[in-house]
């Protein structure tokens, strides 16, 4: 019985084809006796192999991707993880990162498993995101996967990335008016920096309120303060943090001698923000 040779020629194709190493291209070929599909799927469960096999690893590194739909109006930030800075910066795994983001704001999933769901073009072929995921787990050896995903819509949504893909921020304003761009990117950068916990105080959680108001008491009475002043005093500094913690009332960085509030209608009277979104990686 004749034994089928695997030609350099071949194994190289399936490289081509797949990004796998040129051993797992050759022994894919060898199991499956040349025949280019089977040997697909079996590096791919050669890769979900890999992939289950890694669970239990650490990936705090990878890249956070924020985007824009063509007409502006919806925004959504992915964030890509794998267990090294070295794939982190590799372009191919940023160039995933992308490919996801752009499915992502191109189809609106309602979240990560939908998202997982959704077709993406890899090596000539149209596979789910949540395969092409074990694919690459595969290929690069280490674990990957989408642990963050987050959309907001509005009139103008503009997104920002800072630190080397590190850090993502998409803004919602209420018009999208001459300079709505430019004063996006700026408030953008402002979240990025100053991360603000709401957009006004009226976005702040009750829970995070009434714990405020409870460590400003605490405060108070440290201070050696009586009692019937401990009420007034809080209330001022809960406003006080709502100053220092609420975007539209914080001091905008780029001119301190103006609010976030003040600095947007500057741009176009009545402009606004109405949402933020702030996904820092490993967060």
């Amino acid at each position: 019985m004749s034994t089928l040779q695997i030609t350099a020629s071949d194994v190289n194709k399936l490289r081509q084809q797949t990004g796998a190493g040129m051993m797992d291209c050759k022994k894919a070929l060898t199991e499956t006796n040349g025949d280019f599909e089977a040997a697909i799927d079996f590096l791919r469960k050669k890769g979900a192999k890999v992939a289950a096999s890694r669970q239990d690893r650490e990936s705090n590194e990878g890249v956070v991707i924020a985007r824009t739909s063509a007409d502006g109006k919806r925004g959504v930030i992915i964030e890509l993880n794998c267990e090294t800075d070295f794939v982190a910066k590799n372009a191919e795994f940023i160039a995933f990162a992308n490919a996801i983001a752009n499915e992502a704001v191109e189809q609106n999933p309602a979240d990560i498993e939908a998202l997982n769901k959704l077709s993406i073009d890899v090596e000539n072929s149209r596979v789910t995101i949540g395969e092409a995921t074990i694919d690459k787990t595969g290929k690069i050896g280490e674990k990957i996967g989408v642990s963050k995903y987050e959309v907001i819509e509005g009139e103008k949504v503009v997104a920002y990335i800072h630190g080397n893909y590190r850090l993502g921020v998409l803004v919602a304003l209420t018009a999208n008016v001459a300079g709505v761009e430019e004063a996006g990117k700026d408030v953008a950068m402002q979240i990025a920096a100053m991360n603000p916990v709401a957009v006004d105080k009226d976005g702040v959680d009750a829970t995070t309120v009434q714990r405020e108001l409870e460590i400003a008491k605490e405060q108070i009475r440290a201070e050696g303060k009586p009692e019937e002043m401990v009420e007034k005093i809080s209330i001022g500094k809960l406003n006080k943090f709502y100053k220092d913690s609420t975007l539209l009332n914080q001091e905008f960085v780029k001119d301190p001698s103006k609010s976030v509030a003040q600095f947007l209608s500057t741009v176009d009277k009545g402009l606004t923000v109405t949402a933020f979104k702030r996904v820092a990686l490993g967060a």
